[in-house]
């Protein structure tokens, strides 16, 4: 009994182990200091871990980002990232001084992710929408050159530019995700797909200034069902055939979509052929 008891313990002990909270790692969590140095940190001792490490957000708390990318390839394929919180961009524009507008928040190369919320994703852009002609801003969320990535339960609102980008991934499933954006915001697409195939959109509400999802060249095999769309231009494929370029998309599936006060429902953008 007692050694059943010690052996519970222990094995208590090693999962415990597995779990990286980012307030251990010097995360100040009060929406002011740059914690991610600290989600760097425990980022790297979770891709060095094996069995099943989790990456922990804690909720109730904001942590502010600067750009940051989560790498691998990692030593376990099976991590988990239990967002709980609220993940903040740097304010304004003017607080990206200095620092690498093309992205915000980047998994590159990490296979086997499952992200899970119920936690939020803020991308605070209203200052980039005015100047939008002037600048490029980042995506809020990018996974690129990932396989096998489940993502659900995660709350989205105003990213300067696309909220999710999915680029050169395989395997990827979203459930019940929320996004959001003002219907006047431009470049605000949902969920952009370009050179990836296998990814599947299930239950999630979009409603922003542009495509709710967006499925660019190169893509096979995607499946959107159950999708709540609007205000936004709908779920477009392209544009496609840019200088004249032949575009490769197939087996693209829109199933049980509801359009609320879109500008178009689902369809296909191609550039004008040249004579």
């Amino acid at each position: 009994m007692f050694g059943a008891l010690i052996s519970a313990v222990l094995l208590i002990g090693v999962v415990d182990c597995q779990t990286f909270n980012v307030l251990n790692y010097g995360a100040a969590a009060d929406g002011q200091k740059d914690d991610s140095p600290a989600f760097a940190k425990a980022w790297k001792d979770v891709c060095n871990s094996t069995g099943k490490p989790t990456l922990h957000i804690p909720a109730k708390r904001a942590y502010l980002l600067n750009p940051v990318a989560f790498s691998g390839p990692c030593k376990s394929g099976n991590i988990n990232v239990d967002l709980w919180g609220t993940l903040q961009a740097p304010a304004s524009p003017s607080a990206w001084k200095g620092l690498d507008q093309s992205r915000w928040i980047i998994f590159k190369n990490v296979n086997g992710l499952k992200i899970a919320g119920p936690g939020l994703v803020d991308g605070r852009g209203q200052q980039w929408w005015s100047i939008s002609c002037q600048h490029n801003p980042g995506k809020a969320l990018s996974f690129i050159g990932c396989n096998g990535v489940t993502m659900s339960q995660i709350r989205f609102r105003d990213s300067p530019q696309t909220h999710v980008l999915i680029l050169g991934s395989t395997n990827v499933q979203f459930w019940e995700l929320s996004i959001h954006a003002p219907g006047k915001s431009p470049n605000t697409d949902g969920i952009h797909i370009s050179s990836s195939k296998g990814i599947a959109i299930h239950n999630t509400i979009i409603g922003t200034g542009d495509d709710c999802v967006s499925i660019g060249d190169q893509c096979s095999n995607i499946n959107v069902t159950g999708l709540v769309c609007g205000p936004g231009h709908g779920v477009s494929i392209g544009s496609l055939g840019m200088d004249g370029g032949v575009a490769n998309v197939q087996d693209i599936r829109v199933h049980r979509v509801h359009f609320i006060g879109t500008t178009n429902g689902a369809r296909i953008k191609t550039w004008q052929a040249r004579e």
